[in-house]
């Protein structure tokens, strides 16, 4: 089974042929490092022509003990060592479906696209951390392949591992992927009212119930009503996940 997953995490978007035109696009990685010393959450960037991470950040989520340096000698023998073997087929699932999907774009508008999901990272001492992993292109070939991506990485507020879906840019369009049928299904994002985005924004403030209802002017039992509202909408259980989500989101 291994040999399997291996094979497809690394052969499914093989890069075989750089041009000159495409290497002029490598003035970027100070802007990456820069973004990564912005953000609390880990970022790396693969490169498909090599099958190895060109860059990883020195944010510790993602590194699962190892230092920056070990974790690039590594490259994709880091998720062979730190995901568990269920995720693994997962990681395989997500990349055949997800580069098929990819495949299908028009060239144009393929950096538009991102994806997003949940897999266990285990790091040396054996414990399981649920991590949400985003990528995006970060360039492409003269023939539409992705050539290297961005991934960031950060803590998953779900329980279990999966939760796959696709983002387009600019738009509430998002599209999920059915495990068992393996096909992509189109939906959109979730919406919320203005003042649902109020109470987001003064619960990511830190304040309580009844600080809220007196910042807004109503009762605290309105504020619970809108909580409950969010939760309902977001699909969440609680104010933690429900921020999680609108950030991932982008809706606050």
């Amino acid at each position: 089974m291994k040999d399997t997953i291996t094979s497809t995490l690394l052969t499914k978007n093989k890069v075989e042929k750089i041009s000159t035109e495409d290497l002029q696009q490598q003035d970027y990685m100070e802007a990456i490092k820069a973004f990564a010393r912005l953000t609390y959450e880990s970022v790396y960037v693969i490169d498909y022509e090599k099958m190895a991470f060109e860059y990883v950040s020195e944010n510790p989520l993602f590194l699962c003990g190892y230092s920056p340096n070990e974790v690039l000698d590594l490259g994709y023998e880091f998720y062979f060592k730190n995901v568990p073997e269920k995720d693994l087929t997962l990681l395989s699932l997500i990349n055949e479906a997800g580069f098929d999907f990819f495949a299908k774009l028009p060239d144009e508008e393929k950096k538009h696209y991102s994806i997003t999901y949940d897999f266990h990272l285990i790091n040396r001492e054996g414990k399981p951390t649920l991590i949400n992993h985003k990528l995006t292109p970060l360039f492409l070939t003269g023939e539409g392949k992705m050539w290297k991506a961005m991934c960031i990485v950060s803590l998953s507020h779900h329980q279990q591992a999966g939760n796959i879906c696709i983002y387009k840019q600019g738009t509430d369009e998002l599209w999920a992927l059915n495990i068992e049928s393996k096909i992509w299904q189109k939906s959109e994002k979730p919406k919320l009212s203005k003042r649902e985005i109020e109470i987001l924004q003064l619960h990511a403030q830190g304040l309580t119930i009844n600080q809220i209802a007196e910042k807004i002017f109503v009762a605290p039992d309105t504020v619970k009503y809108y909580r409950r509202r969010i939760f309902e909408r977001l699909e969440v259980s609680n104010m933690v996940e429900a921020l999680s989500r609108a950030v991932n989101s982008k809706m606050i």
